[in-house]
C-alpha cells in the first residue's frame, strides 16, 4: 500500500479501478516549409482548428440540460480561444513569415502567451494560462494526428489517472460515469477543478507523479476532501473508505435541503451569503444554490482573450444580463483588476513587462494611469445600475489619494450621463477592496468615503505574507491563519463596525467551511464565495453561536504563535 498527498478539490470518496491515461505529446519539430508549400502548410493548420472546433462543439451538445452551468461555461471560453487571433492567426502570420511548420509556429505563439500569463499578478487570470495550453494541445494533437478518444476505453466506474485532463475531458468522464480522477499538475481554482466540484466527481490535482506510481488496473482509493490517493489498499482501508463515503452522501443530501433555508445562527445572527462570478452565464450556479446576490463579479473576464477592448455597450450589456437575473439582489461589480502586465488585452501588446508585477501598474492603478480604459466602464456600470441594486467596487485600493481620484471621476462620469439624460442610480453604493495590508492598516481612514468594505483574502494573504500561493518554492508558507493576517481581517470588520458600513468577504477564505466560525467570530456577516461552496457554508453559519464564538476568537487573537492559531481554529469547529 502506497499513499501519495495532492489537492483535493472535488469532496468525495471514490473506490474502483486505475485507468492511467497518456497523452504526452512528442517534442515539437521545427522544420522549414518550401515557399511554394506554404499555403498547403496554412491550409493544414486551419483544419487542425476547424477540427478541434468541432470536437469541442460536438462534447458541448451532448451536455445534458441538468448539467451545471460551469461544463458549458468553460467550454464555450475554450471554444472562444480558438477564435482569438492571438491562437487562430499569429500562427498563420510564423508560418508565412518564417516559412516554419504549423506545429513550431502555433507551439512559439502559444510560449508567448504562456509568458504573459505567468507574469500576472492575480492568480486568477494566471491560471488562464492553463487554458490556452490546453486549446494550443487540442490543436496541435489534430496537427499530428493524435486522436482523442481516449475516454472510449475508459470504463463506467473507473478511477481515471493522468497528467491532466482539460474541462472537456472531466465533462466525458462524467458522460462516461467515471468515478473520480487524479491529476498529476493543476491547482485548486483551474477550471478543470472548478468542474469536478460542480460535476459531483471526487476530484486530485498536483499528485505529483500519480502516473508514475499507479498502474492501470490497479485497485486505488480517492479522498477528495483530504487530497489522498492510496494505491492497493488492504481491506481494512477499504472498508473504512466505505463507511466513509456512506456519511459522504449522507450530508450532501443534507445540505439540498438546505437551500431554501436563511443563513441564521442559532443565536438568531443573520448572515448574508453571496455568489462569485467570473461571466454573465455563472448567475444560474448561484441561483441554483441559493445566493443572496453578487459578491464579486470580476470584470476584467469581459477584457480576456481578444484583440480589441470591449466598448461602453458591450460592457453595458453583460452588465445588465447579470442585474436582470436577479431582481433586486445585489450585484457587486468590481472594477476591472487588470495590470500593465497583462498584455492580452487589445491594443496593448507593446506594454513592456513589470519585473515584478504585483507591485506595478495594476487594477485602481491602472485605471487611474488610463482613465480612456476606466471611464466607458464607470459609464456601463452606473448604466446598469438603473435597472438594479449594483454596488461598485474598487480593487487595490492603498492611499485615500487614490479613492479621492476614483471618487472624483464617478462623479463626473454621473454629471456626463446627467447631461445626456441618460438613466443612473444617483445614489449607487461604491465600496473599496481591502486586499492591501497599507489599506486594511488604515480602513479606519477609507471607511468615511466608502459605502462598503469587501476583503480580498487571496491578495491580503500574498501581499502581508510575501509570498506568490502558485509558486511551488513558497506556496507552504501560505497561511490564511497567521496571526498577522487574522489582526488585518479584526482591524478591517471593526473599522466597518465604527463606521456602520457593511464589512464582506469575497476571497477564498469566506468559501472555505475550515474557517466560517472563526470568521463569525471575528464579526463578518457578509461572505461571498464559489456557488459551489456556499450550502456547506450555509450549515456552519446555521450551527453557529456568535456569542459563544466571538469569546473564543477574541483569546485566539491573542495567541503568539500559528501553531496555537491553527490548534485554537480547529476546536471553534
Amino acid at each position: 500500500m502506497l499513499a501519495l498527498h495532492g489537492t483535493g478539490v472535488s469532496d468525495g470518496i471514490a473506490i474502483g479501478k486505475a485507468f492511467v491515461l497518456h497523452r504526452e505529446l512528442p517534442e515539437i519539430p521545427e522544420y522549414a516549409i518550401p515557399a511554394e508549400f506554404i499555403e498547403e502548410e496554412v491550409t493544414r493548420f486551419k483544419r487542425a482548428v476547424d477540427a478541434s472546433r468541432r470536437q469541442l462543439t460536438s462534447i458541448r451538445n451532448q451536455i445534458p440540460a441538468n448539467a451545471p452551468p460551469e461544463a458549458v461555461s468553460f467550454l464555450d471560453a475554450h471554444l472562444l480561444m480558438l477564435d482569438d487571433k492571438m491562437i487562430s492567426s499569429a500562427p498563420i502570420d510564423a508560418i508565412r513569415e518564417k516559412l516554419c511548420n504549423a506545429e513550431w509556429a502555433l507551439k512559439s505563439q502559444s510560449d508567448i502567451l504562456s509568458a504573459v500569463f505567468e507574469q500576472m499578478d492575480d492568480h486568477y487570470l494566471r491560471n488562464k494560462k492553463t487554458d490556452v495550453n490546453q486549446v494550443v494541445t487540442r490543436i496541435l494533437r489534430n496537427l499530428l494526428q493524435q486522436n482523442y478518444d481516449e475516454h472510449e476505453k475508459i470504463g463506467s466506474g473507473e478511477i481515471v489517472v493522468a497528467d491532466d485532463l482539460t474541462p472537456a475531458d472531466t465533462v466525458m468522464l462524467k458522460q462516461n460515469r467515471v468515478h473520480a480522477f487524479v491529476t498529476n499538475l493543476g491547482g485548486p481554482i483551474s477550471h478543470t477543478a472548478i468542474l469536478a466540484h460542480s460535476l459531483g466527481i471526487p476530484a486530485i490535482v498536483s499528485a505529483h507523479s500519480a502516473t508514475r506510481y499507479v498502474q492501470s488496473g490497479e485497485e486505488i482509493i480517492i479522498d477528495g476532501r483530504r487530497g489522498m490517493l492510496i494505491i492497493a489498499p488492504d481491506t481494512s482501508i477499504i472498508a473504512e473508505y466505505k463507511r466513509r463515503k456512506k456519511d459522504i452522501l449522507r450530508q450532501r443530501r443534507e445540505l439540498n435541503l438546505l437551500k431554501s433555508s436563511r443563513a441564521i445562527t442559532r443565536d438568531k445572527r443573520r448572515v448574508t451569503l453571496l455568489a462569485n462570478i467570473e461571466l454573465p452565464a455563472d448567475v444560474r450556479a448561484a441561483i441554483q444554490a441559493g445566493a443572496e446576490g453578487i459578491g464579486l463579479y470580476r470584470t476584467e473576464f469581459l477584457f480576456m482573450n481578444r484583440s480589441e477592448l470591449p466598448d461602453e455597450e458591450e460592457q453595458y450589456r453583460a452588465y445588465l444580463k447579470v442585474v436582470k437575473s436577479l431582481p433586486g439582489k445585489p450585484v457587486t461589480i468590481r472594477t476591472l483588476d487588470l495590470g500593465a502586465d497583462k498584455q492580452v488585452d487589445g491594443g496593448r501588446a507593446g506594454t513592456a513587462i513589470t519585473v515584478n508585477p504585483a507591485l506595478g501598474l495594476r487594477a485602481v492603478r491602472l485605471c487611474l494611469h488610463d482613465t480612456s480604459l476606466f471611464r466607458p466602464q464607470l459609464r456601463a456600470i452606473l448604466r446598469a445600475s438603473s435597472h438594479g441594486n449594483v454596488r461598485m467596487m474598487i480593487p487595490m485600493l492603498s492611499s485615500q489619494e487614490e479613492l479621492f481620484r476614483v471618487l472624483d471621476l464617478i462623479e463626473e462620469t454621473k454629471s456626463e450621463l446627467k447631461r445626456n439624460r441618460i438613466k443612473f442610480n444617483p445614489k449607487i453604493a461604491v465600496g473599496g477592496m481591502i486586499e492591501v495590508p497599507a489599506a486594511a492598516i488604515s480602513a479606519d481612514l477609507f471607511a468615511p468615503y466608502l459605502d462598503f468594505f469587501s476583503i480580498g483574502t487571496n491578495d491580503l494573504i500574498q501581499y502581508t505574507l510575501a509570498i506568490d500561493r502558485v509558486d511551488d518554492a513558497v506556496n507552504y508558507l501560505y497561511d490564511p491563519l497567521h496571526p498577522s493576517v487574522l489582526r488585518l481581517i479584526s482591524i478591517t470588520i471593526q473599522a466597518g463596525k465604527l463606521a456602520r458600513i457593511p464589512v464582506a468577504m469575497c476571497g477564498e477564505m469566506a468559501g472555505d467551511p475550515r474557517y466560517t466560525s472563526l470568521l463569525l467570530g471575528l464579526g463578518l456577516t457578509e461572505f461571498s464565495m464559489h456557488p459551489a461552496t456556499l450550502l456547506e457554508i450555509k450549515k456552519n453559519v446555521r450551527n453557529a453561536d456568535v456569542s459563544k464564538l466571538t469569546r473564543a476568537v477574541r483569546k485566539l487573537l491573542r495567541a503568539r504563535g500559528t501553531r496555537e492559531v491553527h490548534a485554537l481554529v480547529e476546536k471553534l469547529g
